[in-house]
C-alpha cells in the first residue's frame, strides 16, 4: 500500500480512558468472560486497522449503498475516524444497510449477496481480526471453510481418506438457504459465551440486523448474516461448530466447509441414522435440511465441492471434476467464445485463459488426464469456428488458410463450405492452426 493511514489516534490507536464506553471500562476491570480481555481496544489498534484497510483494497470489490469506493476511503477515514471511534466506542455507531446483490447458480436459481459499505467492510475487517485468533484454535479439524492456512483442496483430501478406507456411503447434507436463515438470538448466544466485551457483541448485533437495501428500499432483518462482508464466514463457523462437535463426540467421519458437511459411513443404515441426528442437531440452530438436495447415497453419485470420486485399476481412490461442474465449465467457455462482440481471437483467448487458470488451479487435485484431453481438444475445436467465423468470407478463408500452410484442395473444401463453421474447424483446420497457434496466445492445456 503506497499511502499508510493516518489516523488521530492516541496511545497507538486506544481510546483515552475517559472517552471509553462503560462496557469497555468494565472489561478492562476484569468483569468479563474467563479468557477475554478488552476487545475493543484491540480492534481499534492502530497496526490492526492498518492491516484492516490494506485487506479491504487488496481485495476491492464493489461499493456499498454510499457509493464509496475503496479508494475513497482512506481520506473519509482521515476527516472522520476520531467521530467513527467515539460512536463505536459509545455503542452509537450504527451500520448502513447492505446492498442486494444477486448472482447465478451453476444449478439454477440466484444466490443473493449482501455487500456492506467499504466503511462497514472495513470495520468488518477490523473484528476479524481479532476474533478469529479468538475462535479458529477451537474450531474442528474436520471444519476447512475460511480458516487461515486451509482450503476446499485440504476438506476433499480428507473426504478421499474416508472413501479410500471403505466408507463408501455418504451423509450429503444441504442446509436451506443457511446464510439467509442464521438467527440471531441463538447465534449472539454462541458469541457470548466467548466474548466477554459487550461492546463487541452490541457492534456484531448491530451488523446482523443492519437490514437490506432492495429497489431503494431498507427490508428489516430478523435473521441471517448476508453473504459478502468480511465478519458472514466467522460467524456461520461458531454457530456450525456446535454440531462439528457433537459429531466428534460419535466418533463419525466428516468433512465440513462452510455450510456444506458430509459424512461418511459403511452402510446405509448407518447413514440413515446419521441424517436423523443431523436434522435433530441443526433443528437445535433453527436451520433447515434441504430435503430436496440431500440424500444418503453411494459416494460415486455425490459431488463434494465440486468432485467426486472413482477407483483405479489399483484400487486407489481418486477424485475427479464432478459431471456438474464440468458441465458448467463448458457452459461459461461457450458464453466467452460464442459471439466475438468485435474482439479478435488473441481479445477472446485472453479472457478464456483468465477463466481457465483459475478452473485448473482449483480441479488439479483431480486424477482424470482423459477427461482434460478432450476438454482441450473441444476448447480448440471452438476456437478454430471462432477464427473461420471472424474470417467469414470464403476468399478470406481461403487465402489465410493458404497462407498458414494449408494443401489448396483442403483450404478450398473449408472455404466452399461457407458458414459451417463448426464442421470446418474439424476439417484439418489443425494443420493451419496448430494446437501451438493457441499456446503462443496464451490459452493454458487443461491436460498439461
Amino acid at each position: 500500500m503506497s499511502r499508510q493511514l493516518e489516523l488521530p489516534l492516541e496511545d497507538r490507536g486506544e481510546a483515552p480512558r475517559a472517552e471509553r464506553s462503560e462496557e469497555a471500562s468494565s472489561a478492562a476491570n476484569g468483569n468479563e468472560r474467563p479468557g477475554a480481555s478488552d476487545l475493543m481496544a484491540k480492534v481499534l489498534e492502530r497496526q490492526n486497522l492498518q492491516a484492516a484497510l490494506k485487506r479491504v483494497r487488496n481485495n476491492k470489490g464493489s461499493p456499498g449503498i454510499d457509493g464509496m469506493t475503496v479508494d475513497e476511503l482512506p481520506d473519509y477515514l482521515r476527516a472522520n475516524w476520531l467521530r467513527l471511534r467515539e460512536e463505536i466506542l459509545s455503542g452509537r455507531y450504527q451500520p448502513q444497510p447492505v446492498r442486494r446483490h444477486a448472482i447465478p447458480k451453476s444449478g439454477g436459481g440466484e444466490r443473493q449477496l449482501g455487500i456492506p459499505t467499504v466503511l462497514d467492510r472495513f470495520i468488518q475487517q477490523a473484528l476479524l481480526q481479532v476474533l478469529q485468533p479468538l475462535f479458529d484454535p477451537t474450531f474442528s479439524e474436520h471444519s476447512h471453510g475460511f480458516r487461515p492456512r486451509r482450503s476446499a483442496h485440504n476438506a476433499v483430501r480428507e473426504a478421499q481418506g474416508y472413501v479410500q478406507q471403505g466408507k463408501r456411503w455418504v451423509v450429503d447434507v444441504d442446509l436451506e438457504s443457511f446464510f439467509d436463515r442464521v438467527n440471531h438470538d441463538v447465534l449472539m448466544g454462541r458469541l457470548a459465551r466467548r466474548i466477554g466485551d459487550k461492546s463487541v457483541l452490541r457492534l456484531i448485533r448491530r451488523y446482523l440486523n443492519a437490514g437490506i437495501m432492495a429497489n431503494g428500499v431498507v427490508v428489516e432483518r430478523y435473521e441471517g448474516t448476508p453473504q459478502g462482508g468480511p465478519l458472514s464466514p466467522l460467524l456461520a463457523n461458531v454457530l456450525l461448530d456446535e454440531v462439528d462437535k457433537d459429531l466428534e463426540s460419535r466418533g463419525l467421519s466428516f468433512v465440513r466447509y462452510a455450510d456444506d458437511c458430509n459424512v461418511y459411513v459403511r452402510s446405509r443404515r448407518a447413514g440413515e441414522r446419521v441424517m436423523e441426528t443431523l436434522r435433530r442437531l441443526y433443528s437445535g440452530l433453527r436451520l433447515r435440511i434441504n430435503e430436496t438436495k440431500s440424500a444418503v447415497a453411494r459416494v460415486w453419485d455425490r459431488k463434494f465441492l465440486g468432485f467426486t470420486f472413482w477407483v483405479a485399476k489399483g484400487k486407489e481412490v481418486r477424485p475427479k471434476v464432478a459431471r456438474k461442474a464440468l458441465d458448467a465449465m463448458k457452459d461459461r467457455v461457450r458464453q466467452i467464445t460464442s459471439r466475438s462482440g468485435g474482439r479478435s481471437l488473441p481479445q477472446i483467448a485472453a479472457e478464456l485463459r483468465a477463466y481457465l487458470v483459475g478452473w485448473k488451479g482449483y480441479f488439479r487435485l483431480a486424477v482424470t488426464p482423459g477427461v482434460f484431453r478432450d476438454l482441450d481438444e473441444w476448447i480448440r475445436h471452438r476456437l478454430r469456428a471462432v477464427q473461420l467465423r471472424q474470417w467469414k468470407r470464403g476468399q478470406t478463408i481461403y487465402r489465410e488458410l493458404r497462407a498458414r500452410g494449408m494443401s489448396e484442395h483442403a483450404a478450398a473444401r473449408v472455404a466452399a463450405n461457407g458458414r459451417r463453421w463448426w464442421r470446418n474447424s474439424a476439417m484439418a483446420i489443425h494443420i493451419a492452426l496448430p494446437n501451438s497457434h493457441f499456446d503462443e496466445l496464451g490459452v493454458p492445456r487443461l491436460a498439461a
